[in-house]
């Protein structure tokens, strides 16, 4: 990143510096999207609440406190309790701050005038919290708009900016959401600086957990390790996700590292790991996985396994560039999985075959990947939900969450998704019962009438990549509401300066296995004697970070990644190695 020549964000020793500029781009380019949209009156204002601190339960123990990333996106404050005011038109910007007691002096440091925020975030003008229905009231908006609307991955309805007040003005809450989020999509020169920053750090720490695992070790050693290295190097004070530090069978669960199960086995000989573990810097996130064995060497099935995952990683990043659609991407990773696990006689059959029954999902029940930015699972994989209801294209995660699973009544293909509640409640706060239930019944299965995502497809670019009960569901022929005319279908394709993962994997889950070994249009692929093999086995996930750009990608992630060099790094031996270049 070229040298700031204002104010910029910075930790000090070998950290990034980030020109605060970066988040004054971001207000001016909202500020133009909304322009353009005609829905937008003039002298309209963007109204945004950051977040607050939280504390333990009922304790006075606070939570360290991480920004709300629309707040953040917007103004890059680091504060809790803020406000911030865009005019559309003009583009000037209002801070507001809360105005402390005394005795934070006391307990919490220096309080600092309005000055000082003014200069430290490069707004126009900052003023206090309290003061926020005055101000707006001077200024004469004709109208606010707030920020309301569903993030597809969670199911949860982002905070809307309130204030003691904010009755008397006339405020729009369903114009901003769709906006910002698709300024979010699209990085900047900037956001991409730190975004490589992010995972050049990350990366680092990947290699030197490498080198120091050990059998014997715990896997919350190497959790500790990676987090030590990260702050200690680059000034990450949060990881993007709870680290996921999963060793033998314990590799093949996708969202490991919980409560429930929080890297606390000991790593034994003969174990494959998979460690997905992202720093994140100044709110911007890294998502990486390595796989490698415990010993340092790889078993021929080890090695055959790992090479299957890093054909089908390479293949997709060979072929990302704009106008790609997603959904392709994941059918080639796919393809090669089963063609390689054919290869190696644990499958057997015609692999077009194996295709039409999806038994891909068997061994990579998760999404191709997702956007990656201020969210680890970033905003803008699926477009709004709204767009379903104008009868354009669309798909939500929440449709598919755990335990809404249903076989299709005509030709009982298992793990067709249904309509889950928590979709249905959220959205009908929004659109209505009326629409949400009708959205709820169109729903067909993926083999025998339109389309909906196959299992453990992601057909957006979002964050249906660990667990099947995440898996994302497209409308491929978008169904119309009532009064609604049926619109083209169009899921999201690639385009330059998009962030996102690719993260192939295999694993060999029992639950999974069985089921597909109880189906007879399934099991007759298996070669249950070589299957049996890998019973316990775990998974390999590899996980890279990437750029679209004009013609190709760019890889932001930098750790080894053939046999020859993951074993040579955990050896300890330093030799270069060469990172994985597609098309630029």
């Amino acid at each position: 990143m070229a040298a700031a020549t204002g104010p910029s964000f910075w930790l000090g020793n070998e950290t990034l510096k980030v020109p605060l500029a970066l988040f004054a781009l971001n207000r001016q380019r909202l500020c133009e999207r909304l322009r353009k949209n005609t829905a937008v009156q003039a002298g309209s204002a963007v109204v945004l609440q950051g977040g607050e601190e939280t504390q333990r339960y009922c304790t006075d123990t606070g939570v360290l406190f991480r920004q709300e990333s629309f707040f953040h996106w917007a103004f890059g404050v680091t504060e809790p309790g803020c406000y911030g005011v865009i005019n559309v038109d003009t583009r000037t910007s209002t801070l507001f701050v809360p105005r402390l007691p005394p005795s934070h002096a006391t307990w919490m440091g220096k309080i600092h005038s309005k000055e000082h925020f003014k200069e430290k975030y490069a707004v126009d003008d900052v003023q206090y919290t309290d003061e926020i229905a005055s101000v707006l009231t001077s200024r004469s908006p004709s109208v606010l708009l707030t920020l309301r609307g569903v993030n597809t991955d969670s199911g949860s309805i982002c905070r809307e900016a309130s204030f003691e007040g904010i009755s008397k003005f006339n405020v729009n809450n369903t114009i901003l959401h769709p906006e910002i989020v698709e300024c979010r999509v699209f990085k900047t020169d900037m956001e991409l600086e730190v975004l490589r920053y992010t995972n050049k750090i990350s990366s680092e720490a990947h290699r030197e957990v490498m080198k120091a695992v050990k059998v014997g070790m715990k896997e919350y050693e190497m959790e500790s390790l990676f987090e030590h290295y990260c702050y200690s190097r680059g000034g990450m004070r949060h990881s993007s996700y709870t680290c996921i530090c999963g060793s033998g069978e314990n590799s093949a669960v996708l969202h490991y590292g919980h409560a429930g199960a929080p890297n606390d086995k000991t790593i034994q000989d003969g174990d494959m790991c998979v460690f997905d573990m992202g720093g994140e810097y100044y709110c911007f996130a890294s998502d990486i996985t390595c796989s490698f064995p415990a010993n340092g060497k790889f078993t021929p099935d080890q090695k055959a396994i790992y090479e299957a995952v890093l054909r089908s990683c390479r293949a997709v990043m060979s072929a990302m560039k704009p106008g790609v659609w997603w959904p392709d991407m994941h059918r080639l990773a796919d393809r090669i999985h089963l063609e390689e696990l054919t290869r190696i006689g644990l499958l057997t059959g015609s692999v077009d075959a194996m295709v039409q029954v999806h038994l891909g999902a068997v061994f990579m029940p998760h999404g191709l990947g997702h956007l990656l930015g201020l969210d680890v699972h970033d905003v803008g994989g699926y477009p709004e939900v709204s767009a379903l209801a104008e009868g354009r294209t669309g798909a939500s995660r929440t449709w598919g969450r755990q335990g809404d699973f249903c076989k299709c009544p005509s030709c009982h293909l298992p793990r067709w998704p249904r309509p889950c509640e928590r979709w249905g409640r959220a959205e009908s706060q929004s659109h209505g019962p009326a629409e949400a239930q009708h959205m709820g019944v169109v729903w067909s299965c993926p083999v025998c009438s339109s389309r909906p995502t196959p299992p453990g497809h992601a057909h957006g670019l979002s964050a249906s990549v660990h667990t099947r009960a995440r898996a994302g569901v497209l409308l491929t022929a978008p169904v119309p509401l009532p009064g609604k005319p049926r619109g083209k279908p169009g899921p999201r394709l690639l385009e330059p300066r998009m962030v996102l993962t690719v993260e192939p994997g295999i694993y060999f889950i029992d639950h999974l296995l069985d089921e597909a070994l109880a189906d007879p249009t399934r099991s007759c692929f298996f070669n249950r004697e070589v299957l049996q093999r890998f019973r316990g086995f775990g998974g390999v996930r590899i996980e890279e970070d990437v750029v679209v750009t004009d013609t190709g990608m760019e890889l932001l992630t930098c750790v080894p990644r053939t046999v020859e060099e993951v074993e040579a790094c955990m050896a300890g031996q330093d030799k270069a190695f060469a990172p994985f270049s597609g098309p630029k």
